[in-house]
């Protein structure tokens, strides 16, 4: 029962795990589409603007030399023409002479004259020259001939209006606002993930403790029958141990489910015991060496979590180097922290893999359900406050899990 439940819940994960990278790839694209859209839709009309204003340019020049004519006595289209054109544009001779502008900034006209420099000379205004550069790479300018004497001819360049600026900037804007919808949807989509995550986990946690419960209780009361019965001097104490090994399991998977109580341990003394349980267990060609700076180095602990962690990371130690070779757990005291760093001299991991190894259901044994690491690293995240990574790993050579606990 418990098995086909554990296999239900874990189907639902990766379900759940590969809805979130769905929805996470369609908004891609879509803001990929939305973005491509308004990029190429905005860049037709800014050269459509574009075509649009040196036509007005072009009529403005004309208004102006319709205006200075003396035999035209009617001039008020003219003189409508020249007042609604909004486009910056300086006139200039052929030498690049200034003699006229409109539509510019007065105060920045003004602040481009040195003290003492002539107001008339507008070649020596330095905001006026600055402009007059960029519209000469912006667009050609617009010519103009006189009438009278054909010789003498006036170039006017133009810039963008504040239309056309706008228009430029708006895909910009466009973008910016999508990619932030972008970021708030997927922060809410990943805390949707983790919040549904959470319960799966508490779930499967409660459930198996409550399996666990009925049997271990059970076991129990025919251990005491047991220790009635003359002979079973040897059995009882053996079945003991096992009977407390279930309890312990039950009650890590019980604080899985909640929240819990973290007190202050002696870490060096934990990971000592623990490390001691293991090497029992262990092949007689391993060696284990426990490095710290002192013998009691204080921590914040949940102590059935925290073994458990110590014990799975030990654990994929041992399969790592397949019964021979040395683990080195080395204790760091810091400041603010307690570094915990578990090497081995195994098979080590693949770069391609370094990412995986704390997702639910990867593994690389032939048996297990890949949980190990990610419990490890939940336990200390989360319940610890802490941080669980692979510090460095090579193949061939080895690998080294760090555990950051806070002190």
């Amino acid at each position: 029962m418990l098995n086909v439940k554990t296999k239900l819940l874990l189907c639902l994960h990766s379900f759940m795990l590969q809805s979130f990278f769905s929805w996470r790839i369609l908004l891609a694209l879509l803001a990929i589409l939305i973005v491509s859209g308004t990029i190429s839709y905005s860049s037709y009309l800014a050269k459509k603007i574009e075509r649009e204003e040196r036509q007005k340019v072009a009529q403005w020049v004309a208004a102006g030399t319709f205006i200075n004519n003396p035999a035209n006595s009617d001039i008020r289209l003219a003189s409508m023409i020249i007042l609604q054109t909004d486009i910056p544009i300086i006139e200039a001779t052929e030498k690049d002479s200034i003699t006229n502008w409109v539509n510019l900034d007065s105060t920045a006209v003004l602040a481009g004259w040195s003290t003492g420099d002539d107001v008339r000379l507008a070649n020596s205004n330095t905001y006026l020259q600055q402009r007059l550069k960029s519209y000469k790479a912006t667009n050609p300018p617009v010519e103009w001939i006189n009438p009278t004497d054909s010789t003498q001819r006036n170039l006017y360049y133009f810039g963008p209006s504040r239309l056309l600026q706008e228009v430029r900037y708006y895909p910009m804007v466009q973008l910016l606002i999508v990619g932030l919808f972008i970021i708030v949807v997927v922060l809410l989509l990943r805390s949707s993930y983790r919040s549904t995550q959470n319960q799966v986990w508490a779930g499967m946690a409660k459930e198996t403790a409550h399996q666990l419960g009925t049997p271990v209780s059970s076991l129990e009361g025919w251990l005491e029958i047991l220790r009635d019965i003359p002979g079973n001097e040897r059995v009882v104490p053996e079945l003991e141990k096992d009977v407390q090994r279930l309890q312990l399991v039950s009650d890590r998977f019980g604080k899985i489910g909640s929240k819990p109580q973290l007190e202050p341990r002696n870490l060096v003394e934990q990971v000592s015991n623990m490390v001691e349980y293991i090497r029992k267990r262990a092949p007689g060609k391993m060696a284990f060496h426990i490095n710290a700076p002192a013998q009691q180095i204080t921590a914040p602990l949940s102590p059935p979590l925290f073994d458990w962690v110590i014990e799975n990371l030990l654990k994929n130690a041992l399969d790592a180097m397949e019964g021979k070779g040395s683990i080195s757990i080395d204790i760091q005291e810091q400041p603010k922290e307690v570094l915990i760093d578990i090497t081995d001299n195994g098979k080590g991991i693949l770069k391609k893999n370094l990412r995986k190894v704390f997702r639910p259901g990867f593994t690389t044994k032939r048996r297990g359900w890949g949980l190990g690491l990610s419990l490890s690293k939940r336990i200390v995240d989360q319940y610890h406050g802490g941080n669980l990574f692979v510090k460095n790993s090579e193949p061939g050579k080895g690998t080294t899990f760090r555990i950051v606990l806070r002190k």
